[in-house]
């Protein structure tokens, strides 16, 4: 018999379904949780929670600099994931449709800008 898996990427502040979500954790008082966003819907999330983010910013919490989906100082100090695939794919860098672009992919589009 065969068989054929579908899944289906939704971001759960929209419902949106889309190939380009990603999962991110969220620690607060203790308590964690998940979201699977779009790179704009984490953006956004980003400048929302940036002033408090900034306010706490020497506080770091033990294994936060390994969490995943942790949350980066500056929102607007990195370009968007899409822009870094198109740029990668433009160099023939081998990237990922969807999910977190790598540390050294994003590297290397900060090197070249």
């Amino acid at each position: 018999m065969a068989q054929k898996v579908v899944t289906t990427y939704v971001d759960d502040l929209t419902g949106e379904e889309s190939s380009d979500i990603a999962t991110h954790s969220i620690l607060i008082d203790g308590a964690g949780v998940e979201i699977d966003l779009t790179d704009e819907n984490y953006e956004k999330l980003l400048e929302l929670l940036n002033p408090y983010i900034q306010a706490g910013g020497t506080r770091r919490i033990r294994g936060a600099a390994k969490a995943k989906g942790k949350a980066k100082a500056s929102p607007g100090s990195e370009a968007n994931s899409s822009a870094i695939r198109a740029w990668a794919k433009d160099n023939n860098i081998e990237v990922n449709d969807r999910g977190r672009v790598s540390a050294a992919v994003r590297e290397a589009y900060d090197k070249a800008h």
